[in-house]
């Protein structure tokens, strides 16, 4: 069983944290857990946009506070982002995130991201090498 404190983690365990231009995330679960999937809880600032394209990894993410939108690329179809609500990037879906207040998500990726990944131009992370 793992059982980690967000607490904790954002005290002592800096490698688990990750920060971007505007956001940051805590990586509660990475690869190297072996559970198939990594979890983190991501905050992204007030006024803050953000286009990513997660061509080798899905997403699930749970909207627990702030207000915000999400545009999908292909359609332009825009949704609004909210307490309760969840998206999911079942197609890879190269998407526009905006923060009109602080959000606070819940992320599940899968693959299970390592913890080191950088946003490549395309807004994608590379797959790691096996």
């Amino acid at each position: 069983m793992i059982v980690r404190d967000f607490n904790e983690i954002i005290k002592n365990e800096r490698d688990r944290v990750v920060n971007d231009a505007q956001w940051s995330s805590v990586r509660m679960l990475l690869a190297d857990d072996g559970m198939g999937f990594s979890f983190h809880i991501t905050f992204l600032e007030p006024g803050s946009e953000h286009t990513f394209h997660y061509k080798n990894h899905y997403e699930s993410v749970y909207c627990m506070q702030g207000k915000g939108s999400i545009t999908d690329l292909a359609t332009g179809e825009t949704h609004e982002i909210k307490p309760g609500v969840m998206y999911a990037l079942n197609e890879h879906d190269k998407h526009t995130l905006r923060a009109e207040e602080e959000l606070v998500m819940a992320c599940c990726f899968n693959p299970p991201v390592t913890g080191k990944e950088v946003h490549r131009e395309d807004g994608s992370y590379a797959l790691e090498d096996s």
